[in-house]
């Protein structure tokens, strides 16, 4: 998946886990960019009587770099406290939730915003509060009337939402993982002497799972420097450097600096790029150390396996895999942005600093929904990934199709790229996802609930 459980580390523990990341310009406010961060994958919609929720030990951020450095300019840093009204029955609400205020919800959270400029630290937001997690039909009656009153207006022109939403992400994590199998291609797929399975429609794994998303809308303004549109964004969770449990009390106690556990700029790096014994490095550090990185992304590994995987129907890739050629389309989608000249009319480049974040051109406006293609740039529409990344972009299958060389052929008009390399896909869409985004903040669609989970 784009994030969820890439690292050996931070798989277990998923409080922290930063599983996608979104960035766009609002398409119902313009003038505004909205960013958003998920956090805790693969929740079980009835996974009660301890819901899910973040991490009061967590320190959460969306970052921004609007000179191109690799290093935050601008931060969004939250920190969440739950408070429970009645410690003397194990329920999560003790009757119906109608109003984020009920006295029926017992275990509830809230959170601080902080925004960082440098040195500079100023509060935004005080104890903002969370909406409950989707139980059913007799604990949360009116789910997205609840939800509806946490989002919050806040001065300079923000607008925050912290809480449970449906997952959007959509992928087959059944093939992928499975020898790098995809459904719609399997009749082709060959591995060890194996024979090929029949071609089939894509199975989302994620459909009808939740997770916890962050999401701020911010004036494009507040994030930009003068005539330099374009900015680099990617999200971190970090932990207190020593923790222990206290048996007296029977609670954790953390204390010491922050530690970065978590991060993610664009979407599949750390999942098929950065290799198993680097995951857990990567996580750790700041885009601006992603030179270490950079070889993996010149000569990607899932790159070199698809003609073996798919003996045949690669060979122009293989050839070029086989040369050692370093993939400069590779480097500019991920690392650096786009320069201008690539794609006519078309540029998000920050700068020549190697930096894995998902950069955003926020004078591009937004593709109107009628004409958006759900494989963005590669599909003509400037208002999609890699420029940014809109909830229904197809993630999967355009990373797919950059490394089985389509992109290469932007760098080097002579080269070719293989005939299924442009069709290459898991057989999903915005469709195999039953929970449907919103045109509005926070765009993620109604978490679904314990009562109605098909599992």
């Amino acid at each position: 998946m784009s994030s969820h459980r890439e690292a050996p580390e931070i798989s277990k523990d998923p409080v922290a886990d930063s599983t996608d990341v979104y960035a766009f310009v609002s398409p119902d406010k313009p003038d505004t960019v909205t960013l958003i961060a998920n956090y805790i994958p693969l929740q079980e919609p009835s996974g009660g009587p301890n819901f899910y929720e973040f991490g009061d030990d967590v320190l959460y951020g969306i970052h921004i770099d609007n000179n191109g450095d690799g290093y935050p300019d601008i931060s969004y840093e939250f920190r969440f406290s739950t408070q429970v009204l009645d410690e003397n029955t194990f329920l999560y609400n003790t009757g119906p939730i109608e109003a984020i205020n009920s006295p029926y919800f017992n275990r509830r959270q809230f959170y601080d915003l902080t925004v960082v400029y440098g040195d500079s630290h100023q509060t935004v937001g005080v104890n903002l509060a969370c909406p409950p997690c989707n139980i059913g039909p007799l604990s949360t009656p009116n789910y997205n009337t609840v939800a509806g009153q946490a989002i919050h207006h806040l001065d300079h022109g923000i607008r925050v939402f912290a809480g449970q939403r449906a997952e959007a992400f959509y992928v087959d994590l059944g093939s992928i993982f499975d020898l790098g199998d995809l459904r719609p291609f399997e009749n082709l797929h060959a591995t060890f002497g194996l024979p090929g399975l029949a071609a089939k429609p894509g199975v989302n794994a994620t459909n009808h799972l939740n997770v916890h998303s962050i999401a701020i809308q911010v004036p494009i303004s507040s994030v930009t420097r003068h005539g330099h549109p374009s900015i680099g964004v990617w999200t971190t969770a970090s932990r207190q450097s020593a923790t222990v449990w206290d048996a007296d009390h029977g609670e954790k106690v953390s204390s010491g600096p922050w530690r970065q556990v978590s991060r993610l700029g664009n979407p599949l790096v750390n999942e098929l790029i950065n290799p198993l014994g680097k995951k857990d490095l990567w996580n750790s550090l700041p885009p601006s150390d992603d030179k270490l990185f950079a070889e993996y992304v010149a000569h990607p590994g899932l790159a070199a396996l698809l003609p073996t995987l798919y003996p045949g129907v690669f060979p122009n890739l293989a050839k070029l895999v086989a040369a050692g050629t370093a993939r400069a389309d590779l480097e500019a989608i991920l690392l650096t942005g786009i320069p201008a000249g690539i794609v006519p009319g078309f540029t998000n480049f920050t700068g020549k600093v190697l930096a894995d974040m998902l950069r955003l051109n926020t004078s591009i406006k937004p593709t109107p929904t009628a004409k958006q293609s759900i494989y963005g740039l590669l599909g003509g529409d400037a208002g999609g990934f890699p420029n940014g990344r809109r909830v229904t972009d197809d993630v999967v299958a355009i990373e797919l199709r950059a490394l089985a060389g389509v992109t290469y052929a932007l760098v080097d008009k002579t080269y070719k790229p293989d005939a299924a390399a442009g069709e290459l896909t898991d057989g999903l869409t915005p469709a195999s996802v039953s929970s449907k985004t919103t045109g509005t903040f926070p765009y993620l669609g109604e978490p679904y609930s314990g009562y109605n989970d098909p599992s």
